[in-house]
């Protein structure tokens, strides 16, 4: 039974394979060196007792990243498919629990995070200029317009613009790495004592939220050239040199700060600048943030609209989603659908901020909910399609999927904890999908 395939009509547009493997690392890495590494550093030294213990911390977070994507790898290499998780989703459990994924991703997860790098793109763009006392909205609904437009014109040019954001992006960092190891002079704080006991599992859950993000690399797998062979090196260089940016940057924060620095400070990276070139590192800092936010909102909504695609190819009543722009080669619907979800956002965040950030970060559980069930499609998929071709295989199967699915069944223990009865926000986010999707035909569960 094949329930993997969109149900898309013989001539209709569908995606081609026209993306370059530095096309595909440039995605990747835009998206997940965000804004997070100049404000989680802060959060994980708080929570150690030592600076190795925070070195640690880094480096396990990228080979437990490595260890999903190799997961990912699998499947995507084997399934190839512009839905991504959905698609992978739908093959091992039916379309039914893939709905639930799909609306939740585009109702909160993925719209949420749109409107909120937007915001921090329009926090620091107004430092810089000021357009007033809704500056940052304005900035913010400026970008998520501008990236649309960028990316509905056509595939083309949203990689070229991604290419050259991501540049930049590194290029940033990697001057906070020098400035914090190089020019800035060495931190004489004296060492706090070491904590009773290190919150290694809470360090661990800061850690991993600022590697998330490089699943998004499988929604490219249908327009990735020979996407069977390319996506796990794709994957594991854009992890490894992830993590060592990361490790780089946080030596230079504790270098320059010392553990009690980094974890006294609210904007670590501006702390290790305005020490390297006085207060015009401030400035430099707000401009890198501020191109960092908009790199990772642009990938953000380059492989978002790749799951309403594929969410229009199984229900007919959404099919205007799954309509492709030969043309321009993008999913053009679904690109203005979730750009006007994400408008909606910016403009509730710019009367509510406070709680529209909760809210977002209260879908935390369902994200790591269907993380795992991907995780455990890796093995209903093995045993239910053995003779499917397998270009990449995980390594050392099963032991490298179980510690990607134990992994990811305490983050979703962890995120439970965390938001105590937030938590119910994503269960009603999942219960109104649930609502919708009892309204919609069956989907039909086999396709030709």
């Amino acid at each position: 039974m094949d329930v993997g395939r969109v149900a898309t009509p013989a001539l209709a547009p569908a995606p081609r394979a026209t993306l370059g493997v530095a096309e595909a690392v440039a995605i990747t890495v835009g998206i997940v060196v965000g804004a997070g590494i100049f404000r989680t550093p802060s959060l994980v030294a708080g929570s150690a007792s030592s600076e190795a213990a925070v070195l640690l911390a880094w480096a396990a977070g990228g080979v437990i990243s490595i260890i999903g994507a190799l997961c990912y790898a699998e499947l995507a290499a084997t399934y190839p498919h512009a839905g991504g998780d959905y698609h992978f989703l739908t093959r091992a459990f039916g379309k039914r629990l893939s709905f639930l994924y799909a609306w939740a991703r585009m109702s909160v997860i993925q719209t949420g995070s749109i409107a909120l790098l937007a915001y921090v793109f329009g926090d620091y763009a107004s430092q810089i200029l000021s357009l007033g006392p809704m500056s940052s909205a304005i900035y913010a609904a400026g970008l998520v317009v501008a990236l649309t437009a960028v990316n509905w014109i056509g595939v083309q040019a949203g990689t070229r613009t991604q290419n050259l954001l991501t540049i930049v992006e590194v290029l940033g960092l990697a001057t906070v790495v020098v400035a914090g190891l190089l020019i800035a002079p060495a931190s004489t704080t004296i060492a706090p004592p070491p904590a009773e006991s290190t919150a290694f599992g809470l360090i661990m859950v800061f850690v991993l939220l600022t590697f998330g993000g490089w699943n998004e690399a499988v929604y490219m797998s249908a327009e990735l050239k020979d996407s069977r062979r390319r996506m796990a090196p794709v994957l594991i260089f854009s992890l490894l040199l992830i993590t060592l940016l990361y490790l780089g940057a946080n030596a230079a924060y504790m270098r320059a700060l010392g553990l009690a620095g980094v974890a006294g400070s609210n904007a670590v990276a501006a702390d290790v600048m305005h020490l390297a070139f006085g207060p015009s590192g401030a400035v430099l800092i707000s401009i890198m943030i501020a191109i960092s936010a908009l790199t990772s909102a642009n990938a953000t909504i380059f492989t978002g609209a790749r799951t309403a695609y594929a969410l229009g190819g199984d229900f007919p009543v959404l099919g205007f989603l799954g309509r492709w722009r030969a043309g321009s080669e993008t999913p053009g619907n679904a690109l203005l659908v979730q750009g006007a979800a994400a408008l909606v956002l910016v403009g509730v965040g710019a009367f509510a901020r406070d709680g529209f950030q909760l809210a977002v970060e209260y879908t935390a559980p369902v994200f790591w909910l269907f993380f795992l069930l991907v995780g455990v499609s890796l093995f209903v998929l093995r045993r239910r399609d053995p003779d499917a071709p397998r270009p990449f295989k995980v390594p050392l199967y099963p032991v490298l999927p179980l510690i990607f699915c134990a992994t990811s069944a305490y983050l979703l223990y962890s995120s439970l904890a965390y938001t105590g009865k937030g938590a119910l926000v994503g269960v009603g986010v999942l219960a109104v999908g649930g609502l919708l999707l009892l309204s919609l035909k069956d989907p039909k569960e086999e396709t030709t």
